[in-house]
């Protein structure tokens, strides 16, 4: 490790400790978020931290290695688009463990890589949860940027989505919604082509079915007004 590296690792430190909140911190762990070190500092805070340095592929490396809440989010702000290969994305997937550095993550770098689709397609037909949550955020970012797909895309975008859905965890159905949503809202097409898809859960006795049923009913709402 170079001196300038040291630096810069005690410096996060040191602006981390600053701005630690010990009851947003305890808030989180109530609400389930358990990280094994938690400053509590707030999105903010840490993107103005963030701004205090320079995009710096072996900088973020460190901090998304520290395994602390704080770190994890400000390394998506530091490491550099085009120096992120493919295979250190799928390590960075692997190591996270929280729906909130999930989505923060996808956010703030994932994105903007210039893989994003493919990867975004390979991780919703991974069976690890995180694996699945990051890409169906992604799939969600994605439609934001770009408003459609592909018709082939879309189709296996939807059964793996309806897949997830009825057997993944909670973490996993939240990231499925998501990208439906934003999926229906492109057009009224795209929302009968989902009703479409999950019309049989209608009478299934399988609760998740149900819900996933519900759910489209709510979001093809506004196109029947």
């Amino acid at each position: 490790m170079t001196d300038e590296l040291k630096e810069q690792l005690s410096e996060v430190k040191l602006q981390l400790r600053l701005s630690m909140n010990g009851a947003v911190s305890a808030s989180m762990r109530e609400k389930g978020l358990h990280y094994r070190v938690n400053f509590g500092v707030e999105l903010p805070r840490l993107k103005q931290i963030a701004k205090k340095f320079e995009k710096n592929r072996v900088l973020a490396q460190y901090l998304w290695n520290e395994n602390v809440r704080e770190s994890k989010i400000l390394a998506a702000f530091l490491m550099p688009v085009d120096e992120f290969l493919p295979e250190v994305a799928d390590i960075w997937v692997e190591d996270i463990r929280t729906q909130e550095i999930a989505e923060l993550t996808t956010m703030n770098l994932f994105q903007y890589l210039p893989y994003a689709p493919s990867k975004a397609f390979q991780w919703i037909a991974d069976g690890r949860e995180y694996f699945q949550v990051c890409g169906f955020q992604l799939v969600a970012r994605l439609l934001a940027q770009k408003g459609d797909m592909e018709e082939r895309v879309a189709n296996e975008f939807l059964d793996q989505a309806v897949a997830a859905f009825l057997s993944g965890s909670y973490a996993v159905k939240m990231a499925v919604m998501a990208a439906l949503r934003r999926y229906m809202q492109h057009s009224l097409e795209h929302a009968f082509k989902v009703c479409r898809k999950v019309e049989s859960c209608c009478e299934s006795a399988d609760d998740n079915a149900k819900s996933l049923y519900r759910f489209v009913s709510e979001e093809a709402q506004p196109w029947r007004e």
